[in-house]
């Protein structure tokens, strides 16, 4: 069922109520593409966008990528392209590549991490991000998978928090991507295209492990504030994402790639967006587009039905199903767009205030709304 015969009226917002913060992106270190990215970020009113990848490059292959480290000095190239509209996380020394032992000592990797995130952060890093790989593919020297609750790495997440930065950490994926890839997989059409996506083989945990190991890991470090992106990881169960909240002062969520989800049961994400506006970031994690920031403002501003989102590579070529918008309030809008990034990374507000002095004079005051 296409809904093409449904008539519905459209409104489809060409820049965000506020001026936004994408606290969820990825350059992966495609300088030349900058220049183009922020003229879109112009185009939607989006004030500025995190690379949450700084010292990685990526490379696209068949039904997958692979990346390699890249030098954080590298992020420079960048910022200068894009003053005060870019600003950098780095994954540290969690960038090993799948086929090789995130460590062979523990000891020593931690130590090397520690160095390596303060340098970062003394670069400008305002976070570390730590990949999904974590706890899927990276193995110690014995080869024994290495989870995110492993309590060798836990000095890094407690040097997170005596630097005052956040630590996103992308822990599972939806949950058809853990069954196989056939017709009745949700998810049948996207695993086709990218099939490295899909951990329905055993070889890999199953998405409840991984989910109990990364809720033990925030609830063992209470000082240290986590970014759980993709809405927790679990946008088909608002209900248990919402006690996460609940229980863990520490956590936020964006809610990156997973319109989607949320779009398919619009009054209870509405519901839970209101109920935890203090504790949800804006962010998109896909290529920078017009068409694909405002299907973002489209769901989040306006009560629309049956419109299509973007897939999770950000094209709109193809869809599981339609969505509908949930017509949050101005003051609740203002929180998820960028009150509650400055207030985990209030750095970030003299850059931001620049930012919109450059979109339109008008919003530098847009703070003290």
């Amino acid at each position: 069922m296409t809904g093409t015969y449904l008539i519905v009226p459209e409104h489809v917002p060409q820049q965000a109520a506020f001026p936004a913060i994408d606290a969820h992106n990825h350059l992966w270190n495609a300088w030349e593409r900058v220049p183009a990215d922020v003229q879109v970020l112009d185009a939607c009113g989006v004030a500025m966008s995190c690379d949450l990848t700084a010292n990685l490059a990526l490379r696209q292959v068949d039904g997958g990528y692979v990346y390699q480290s890249s030098p954080f000095e590298n992020f420079r190239r960048a910022t200068s392209a894009a003053p005060k509209r870019l600003y950098a996380f780095t994954t540290a020394t969690f960038c090993t590549p799948r086929d090789q032992p995130l460590f062979t000592d523990p000891q020593a990797f931690v130590a090397r991490t520690l160095e390596t995130l303060r340098e970062h952060v003394r670069q400008g890093a305002r976070g570390l991000k730590i990949l999904k790989e974590l706890g899927l593919h990276y193995r110690d020297g014995d080869r024994n998978l290495v989870f995110a609750d492993d309590e060798r790495l836990a000095p890094i997440w407690e040097e997170c928090a005596r630097l005052g930065i956040p630590v996103l950490i992308h822990q599972s994926d939806p949950v058809g991507f853990f069954d196989p890839i056939a017709p009745a997989n949700e998810h049948y059409d996207s695993l086709r295209k990218y099939p490295d996506w899909s951990f329905a083989d055993a070889r890999f945990p199953r998405k409840a492990e991984l989910i109990r190991r990364r809720d033990r890991l925030v609830a063992a470090h209470p000082r240290t504030t986590f970014i759980l992106p993709h809405v927790a990881n679990y946008p088909e169960d608002l209900a248990y994402v919402s006690a996460l909240l609940d229980r863990c002062p520490n956590v936020h969520i964006d809610f990156s790639a997973r319109l989607d989800e949320l779009g398919r049961q619009p009054y209870t994400a509405r519901a839970f967006f209101l109920r935890h506006q203090e504790r949800i970031l804006f962010g998109t994690d896909m290529p920078a587009t017009p068409e694909m920031y405002r299907c973002y403002f489209r769901f989040l501003e306006t009560y629309d039905e049956n419109f299509v989102p973007p897939d999770y590579d950000g094209t709109f070529s193809r869809h599981r199903w339609r969505i509908c918008g949930i017509g949050l309030p101005r003051h609740v809008l203002a929180k998820i767009y960028y009150r509650n990034a400055l207030r985990l990374m209030p750095g970030l507000r003299p850059a931001y205030r620049a930012a919109c002095a450059a979109l339109k004079p008008e919003t530098e005051a847009t703070e003290q709304e």
